[in-house]
């Protein structure tokens, strides 16, 4: 059998045939024929008018051990459509591409599972290529289809890197939250770019939207999509009222520092309160695991610290109780009850005379509409906040990404439910 039969059994080029076989210090080299006579932009428009002619090798996966480079004589044509000069499209690699598409499908799924510098040493190329690569391929496989049948969506911000550099993300609640779009910052006009992305037609079909208490997203909401029911995310009303309770903590510790009476300057006498007082700052310092933690995963000795509260009446017991009753807002067994206990709460935080409360009951009360239509329609945010997780993993795995557009061809890899077949898969 000669060598040029054999790499057509082996190799199966798509709209090819090999006419030569050079074994090379480089590596193995094969030659190969187009069959089709008409040049075909990338854009898809074709024509015979040939421009000029080059040969092009583009990078195939290994042949044992040895590298495996597939060579062609490329045209360029000048495109009608596109209105320029552009090189035809070869059937076995991607526009633009010096590596085959077997070879940059093979690289992108072990990049889903993978850091990339362990990819580049397994297929014996560059980290950039490896990070071109998967951009390249994310692009063919993330199209404006993604962006059908949205009806709710969850929109939430991440940081990438210090300085306060941010990602939007958007994900589908009804496709167990995948991303459907991401992109650099974390204001307004972020988030306005996706429903300008969007289209009139697609936001006309949008039903609801979870997102935090910022003014950013709710504004650029308001502003494309004001039919849009805004919901406030759980997470973020429960993380704010812990906020305020460790703002009351130091509240408290404070006022009981300025309680305290002033030290003798010779040092000589020594007040008979001191140990209590002493004991009685011990307790507000090390509370705050106690009043931040799900009461369900307490140890034995927070739950000896929040007795001690308790038994005493402690401003942080008055303030631990108010969070939690908020939270018990999330736990009702008929989302019909949430107003009434929403209004029983706000009527008796307001009057706590504790100011970090005061001022949690204004801004809960700002959005008071809001966090009953998330418990009415069931929306959270929490598939996103595990998102957030699984981006942060994305980045460190990565050591860091040079851009953010990187990055985000990365978020889409993961986590926007691509499936990258292997040429093995049939």
């Amino acid at each position: 059998m000669r060598a040029t039969t054999a790499f057509n059994k082996m190799l199966v080029i798509e709209g090819a045939s090999v006419r030569a076989v050079d074994f090379t210090c480089r590596g193995v080299e094969v030659g190969l024929r187009l069959r089709a006579r008409r040049l075909r932009c990338p854009c898809g428009w074709s024509t015979r008018a040939v421009y000029d002619r080059s040969r092009r090798r583009w990078r195939h996966l290994d042949l044992g051990a040895a590298k495996l480079f597939l060579v062609a004589e490329i045209r360029r044509l000048h495109c009608r459509r596109c209105g320029r000069v552009r090189t035809e499209q070869v059937p076995w690699a991607r526009p633009d591409a010096w590596f085959t598409r077997d070879f940059e499908d093979v690289v992108t799924w072990l990049a889903q599972r993978t850091d990339k510098t362990t990819v580049a040493t397994l297929m014996r190329c560059s980290w950039a290529a490896v990070a071109a690569i998967v951009t390249r391929v994310v692009a063919d496989h993330v199209d404006d289809a993604r962006l059908e049948d949205l009806y709710r969506i969850g929109v939430d911000e991440v940081s990438y890197r210090k300085g306060h550099r941010y990602l939007t993300v958007v994900a589908d609640h009804d496709r167990d939250g995948a991303v459907v779009w991401a992109a650099e910052g974390k204001d307004a006009a972020a988030l306005e770019a996706f429903y300008d992305q969007l289209g009139p037609e697609r936001v006309r079909r949008l039903q609801a939207v979870s997102l935090d208490m910022g003014s950013a997203y709710a504004k650029a909401t308001r502003t494309k999509a004001p039919q849009v029911t805004r919901c406030i995310d759980p997470f973020h009303v429960v993380a704010l009222a812990n906020d305020a309770l460790d703002t009351t903590r130091r509240w408290a510790w404070n006022q009981a520092r300025q309680g305290r009476p002033a030290a003798d300057p010779r040092g000589r006498r020594r007040h008979p309160l001191k140990a209590e007082r002493h004991a009685r700052f011990r307790q507000i310092k090390h509370s705050r695991w106690a009043l931040l933690k799900d009461p369900a995963r307490l140890k034995d000795s927070q739950h000896t610290v929040l007795e001690e509260l308790r038994r005493s009446r402690h401003v942080l017991w008055r303030g631990y109780e108010i969070k939690e009753s908020l939270r018990d807002l999330y736990r009702l067994d008929h989302p019909a009850d949430a107003a009434r206990h929403l209004d029983a709460w706000l009527a008796r935080t307001c009057r706590c005379r504790i100011p970090a409360m005061v001022k949690l009951s204004q801004t809960i009360r700002k959005h008071r509409e809001h966090i009953l239509a998330a418990i009415e329609l069931g929306l959270s945010n929490s598939k996103l906040e595990g998102l957030n997780s699984k981006i942060r993993l994305i980045n460190h795995r990565g050591y860091g990404h040079h851009s953010a557009t990187a990055l985000i061809a990365m978020i889409y890899l993961c986590a926007g439910g691509i499936t990258v077949s292997l040429p093995t898969q049939t």
